[in-house]
């Protein structure tokens, strides 16, 4: 058995978890939006066609915010074309995901969809085919309350009160050859300042992102962000980050520490924007949106994508992936890594939330259901409340071929006015691990719950005949006695505990 101790200090607080670290995203991808949270017809689905099982779903998970319409998506997307009355919306292609667009679901719906899940509208522009035009087109539509052109075409297509969008994203992976109007960090760092300037003389107070890299991985990760922010960080709030893992070639040690990886892509980042902060002398900080994350199994999405489908169908199955224990570990380990860096990352979007590699599955005409990743997410943004603290594990480490040596348990932890929360994962594949934490300086006594994902099949999935397989189960064994928490972790697993 491994041994693992911790050290929570309250003296040393990380930052506020914003509640907006627990947003997802949505796009015109897949069955994700037709066929996800909108099937006319279904059993379940309220008279504007979205399935209330699904909405049940997604109040569960504790979603906060919602990033919309793309994605790649968005730098194809007209939004005019998603307002007015259905039946005369056009139908277009779907250049991102070779598919059809029939428009049913717009701006209005999705909007009257969120107030249903509780969430908060996060709003991409379209920068790679359009710009500051349309972008102040959008905006004006949405926002301002009446008197204008755009504004009243809204309040004649049912909407009297604005749709108030505070959060808006600077269009999407604008470095990426795979997106539409692709450029240079030079061009894309002056267009996203002038749009940004112009959106703040309607109105100064909103939030906007301004896109970095696309992943890690691109070469000119790092020149990027240094060129954006050089361009554009006196109009901006926030940076993007993108990142998706997968297990590799069997690799399952390497992908359980996928979470090293997220830690030294948001400290990059990070030092870049300070960078550039000093060099400008400004006393404006940019934080993190780290809008698009998961578990995504890449390698497997054909590269003929659009070949392969015929013609241009609607509503193609395109990423569903099964999630696996070892997925939904990683996910939770993931979500510990935002939790670690609450000072800087603000704002965070899980990727995607239904069907097209989501948490949640949504079968035509039958039950949603759960997948394994909803649960270290569900618990997360019901649990993670107040301060984020600094936890220092000491552990053994064992070697990865991607990133080195690595803990075998990695740990956050959150306070609240007499609550606490800690996350676990123990990335062993063989061995328990026991856990012992010193808590007395939070002044918590009891162990309200304990949860575990976890299975002796690390690659057990919830399926279509199966949709409870895999679920959230009572930790082992989690004690505290004088302050002093003792819990035991199965390999594989990842746990939290609530405590008061």
């Amino acid at each position: 058995m491994l041994r693992a101790r911790l050290t929570v200090d309250p003296a040393r607080p990380v930052g506020q978890v914003s509640r907006r670290l627990f947003g997802a995203f949505v796009e015109h991808m897949g069955r994700g939006v037709y066929g996800g949270i909108f099937e006319p017809g279904h059993p379940t689905a309220d008279p504007a066609g979205f399935r209330r099982d699904v909405v049940d779903l997604v109040r569960e998970m504790g979603v906060t915010t919602v990033r919309y319409p793309g994605g790649n998506f968005v730098s194809g997307f007209r939004w005019e074309d998603g307002v007015g009355p259905r039946d005369q919306r056009p139908v277009r292609l779907n250049l991102a995901w070779h598919s059809t667009e029939t428009n049913e679901v717009g701006l209005h719906e999705f909007a009257s969809w969120l107030e249903q899940v509780g969430a908060e509208l996060m709003l991409a522009v379209n920068l790679g085919t359009r710009g500051t035009l349309e972008a102040l087109d959008l905006l004006e539509y949405a926002n301002v309350p009446s008197g204008t052109t755009l504004a009243d075409q809204r309040v004649r297509n049912g909407r009297r009160q604005p749709f108030d969008v505070r959060m808006w994203c600077l269009g999407n992976e604008m470095d990426g050859p795979w997106q539409l109007g692709q450029m240079s960090a030079d061009d894309y760092g002056k267009l996203a300042a002038r749009t940004a300037k112009a959106m703040r003389q309607v109105d100064p107070d909103l939030e906007l992102v301004a896109c970095g890299s696309s992943g890690a991985a691109m070469p000119t990760f790092g020149e990027w962000e240094r060129t954006v922010l050089t361009h554009a960080y006196d109009d901006v709030d926030y940076l993007s980050c993108h990142a998706y893992y997968e297990e590799k070639d069997g690799d399952l040690g390497s992908f359980l520490a996928s979470a090293t990886d997220m830690d030294r892509f948001i400290e990059t980042v990070v030092a870049t924007a300070d960078h550039v902060k000093a060099v400008r002398r400004s006393t404006r900080t940019i934080n993190v949106s780290f809008d698009e994350w998961n578990v995504w199994y890449l390698s497997r999405v054909p590269a003929d994508l659009a070949r392969r489908i015929d013609d241009w169908p609607l509503a193609p199955a395109i990423s569903e992936e099964p999630y696996t224990v070892a997925d939904g570990v990683v996910v939770g380990n993931l979500l510990m890594s935002l939790i670690r860096h609450a000072d800087r990352v603000t704002s965070a979007s899980l990727a995607q939330l239904v069907n097209v590699i989501a948490p949640i599955a949504a079968e035509p005409d039958g039950p949603a259901w759960r997948k394994t990743t909803f649960f270290p997410f569900a618990t997360t943004s019901r649990l993670a409340r107040g301060v984020a603290l600094q936890v220092d594990v000491d552990c053994p480490g064992y070697d990865t071929a991607e990133y080195g040596e690595v803990p075998v348990v990695d740990a956050a932890a959150t306070a609240d006015d007499g609550v606490a929360a800690l996350f676990l994962v123990n990335r062993s594949q063989t061995e328990d691990a026991e856990v012992t934490v010193d808590l007395a300086p939070l002044g918590v006594r009891t162990v309200e719950e304990a949860l575990t994902l976890s299975d002796p099949d690390p690659h057990a999935a919830n399926t279509t005949d199966r949709q409870d397989r895999v679920r959230l189960r009572p930790t082992p064994r989690a004690a505290l006695i004088e302050g002093r928490l003792s819990v035991s972790l199965p390999p594989v697993s990842w746990t939290a505990v609530s405590l008061t």
